[in-house]
C-alpha cells in the first residue's frame, strides 16, 4: 500500500501598514500639503461674540522613523497649544492628537473629502461628541478651523468655535510658488544646500531630514521628477 504524503504550505499574510507609518501614510498628509507653514488666526465663541482672540499657529512635517506626521504648535489660543495629525494606513483614517491648555490629550479621527478633513472624538467628561472642521479657502491663502459638538442623544452639530487663519508670507508672488520641497514635493519656503547646490524645504521638519541624509532625498526627488 502505497502511502500518501501530505506536504502543508504556510502562508503569511502581513496587513498593510504593519509596524507604523510608512509611505501610504506620507502620500496621505501630501494632501494637506497646503497647511504647512505658520499663520495668524482670529478666534471666535459662537456662545458669547465679543469674545475674539487672536492666536498663531504653525504646521511642519515630522519623520521619526516610520512615524510620519505633521506637527502643530499653536500660540496664544484660547483653546488648544500643541497637536499631531497622521494618517493610519490600517484603517484609512486621519488621526489628529491635541494638547489643550491643561495639557490634555484628546484624539479625533476621520476622513477627507473634497478638501474638507472632518474629525470626530468623544468628552470623556461629558459624553457629547466633538468634531473639527478644516478647509483651506483663497488659493491656499486661508485656513478655517471649526469646533462644533454634538450633545449625547442629539443628532445636530452646534458649532462652538471658528478659528480663521491667514497664511503668513501671503505676498509670495508667483515666482516664488515654483521653488518645490525636495522632500514632500510643497512649496519650499527655505532653502538648504548640498554640494554647492541650493534646494528648497518646506519646514523645518524636511530641512532637518534634508540634512541628515541629503544625497539620499535628493536621489529620491530627482526619480520622481523623471517619472512626472
Amino acid at each position: 500500500m502505497k502511502g500518501l504524503i501530505v506536504v502543508g504550505v504556510l502562508i503569511l499574510v502581513v496587513p498593510l501598514g504593519a509596524g507604523g507609518q510608512g509611505p501610504d501614510a506620507k502620500e496621505a498628509l501630501t494632501a494637506l500639503q497646503d497647511y504647512i507653514g505658520g499663520w495668524k488666526g482670529n478666534g471666535t465663541s459662537e456662545k458669547d461674540r465679543s469674545e475674539i482672540w487672536k492666536e498663531n499657529a504653525n504646521w511642519s512635517w515630522r519623520f521619526k522613523g516610520k512615524d510620519i506626521f505633521l506637527s502643530l504648535d499653536v500660540k496664544d489660543s484660547k483653546l488648544f497649544k500643541s497637536g499631531a495629525l497622521r494618517f493610519l494606513p490600517e484603517t484609512a483614517k486621519y488621526q489628529l492628537t491635541l494638547v489643550d491648555k491643561k495639557d490634555k490629550k484628546q484624539v479625533y479621527e476621520g476622513d477627507l473629502y473634497k478638501g474638507i478633513l472632518t474629525l470626530e472624538g468623544r468628552d470623556a467628561q461629558t459624553n457629547a461628541t466633538q468634531q473639527f472642521r478644516l478647509n483651506i479657502a483663497g488659493g491656499g491663502l486661508r485656513l478655517i478651523w471649526t469646533i462644533s459638538t454634538r450633545p449625547e442623544g442629539r443628532t445636530l452639530f452646534n458649532k462652538q468655535f471658528q478659528v480663521s487663519y491667514t497664511k503668513e508670507g501671503e505676498s509670495f508672488g508667483a515666482a516664488a510658488k515654483k521653488n518645490e520641497c525636495v522632500v514632500t514635493g510643497g512649496l519650499g519656503t527655505m532653502t538648504v544646500s548640498y554640494m554647492g547646490q541650493t534646494y528648497y524645504v518646506c519646514c523645518g521638519g524636511c530641512r532637518d531630514l534634508f540634512n541628515e541624509n541629503p544625497a539620499k532625498i535628493i536621489k529620491e526627488y530627482l526619480a520622481k521628477k523623471k517619472k512626472e
